[in-house]
């Protein structure tokens, strides 16, 4: 593997959106959304300050997940949602349409944005929350100052995300693979895209660097479980959610990196070895945090 396949110590790469398609879209709230993600919505909308009327932005919020839970939630609340995939936001509509017609006063808006800042005027919500976000530091600042800047005075943000000591698994098969075929390069990217992922204490320490207050932060251990190597890297999860992360946090470029082993056909083949009698369990540090406008 040659010293350009992975960004000098110091860089970290651009962390674009995932996009989802319209077959994607609809495999994410069916697979995606019970099987994962609700590790993270189930408790965000648990820590959300209850109230009545309240106006909410669900930032990056593909299909639309927690809607009913929001509905639940907060009675009579106006969810604005924004994602940049067309496909995403048509499913979250037409979800949103059975909702609005189950009664009550609430009301849904979604649209299609791929860019910060959104169109909404500053202070304009009571909530605003976004739910497993990429883990690169530049694009997270981004977001929560975009939290900061369209929560009201005294309004609420919360982000959910996987933190650091999750997928400690694969981290260790990828080691064990740049170990074996003498990839120095792996190991340090490695070890790179680890830290990328914050800890609930430097998490805690970015919302209060945009301007909230109060802030409460939440931890709870989670694992996903797959039969065997083709299991995971076939799963829904894996490869809509998980693996776009981590091929851009480790800067892998298949096409443009002469490996002697795509690192990631070792851990396939790794799984099924090491755990060919039972079933490979992934740790997911599941983190929320939540904080109060100034």
């Amino acid at each position: 593997m040659t010293r350009s396949s992975f960004p000098p110590k110091g860089e970290i790469a651009a962390s674009p959106a995932r996009h989802l398609g319209h077959e994607e879209a609809a495999i994410f709230e069916t697979f995606v959304v019970p099987r994962y993600l609700s590790f993270f919505g189930e408790r965000l909308v648990e820590m959300l300050a209850a109230g009545r009327d309240a106006r909410v932005c669900h930032v990056q919020c593909r299909t639309g997940y927690p809607d009913r839970l929001l509905v639940e939630r907060l009675p009579n609340v106006h969810v604005h949602g924004s994602d940049a995939s067309p496909h995403a936001i048509e499913l979250a509509r037409a979800k949103a349409a059975a909702l609005v017609k189950g009664g009550g006063s609430v009301a849904f808006d979604y649209r299609v944005a791929d860019a910060l800042p959104l169109a909404f005027p500053a202070g304009a919500f009571s909530h605003a929350f976004t739910i497993h976000p990429l883990a690169a530091p530049q694009e997270r600042r981004l977001l929560l100052e975009e939290l900061a800047r369209i929560v009201a005075p005294r309004g609420q943000a919360l982000i959910a995300m996987p933190l650091r000591g999750s997928f400690v698994e694969i981290a260790d098969l990828l080691r064990e693979c740049a170990l074996k075929h003498e990839l120095v390069d792996l190991t340090n990217a490695v070890e790179a895209a680890m830290q990328l992922r914050p800890t609930d204490e430097l998490l805690e320490r970015e919302l209060e660097a945009v301007g909230f207050e109060y802030v409460d932060v939440d931890v709870r251990t989670r694992t996903l479980k797959f039969a065997g190597g083709r299991g995971f890297f076939e799963d829904p999860v894996t490869r809509l959610l998980l693996m776009p992360e981590f091929r851009v946090n480790l800067a892998l470029d298949a096409a443009s990196s002469p490996a002697p082993v795509d690192p990631f056909d070792y851990v396939r083949d790794a799984i099924d070895k090491y755990w060919s009698d039972g079933t490979f369990e992934m740790t997911v540090n599941v983190g929320v945090v939540s904080g109060r406008r100034k």
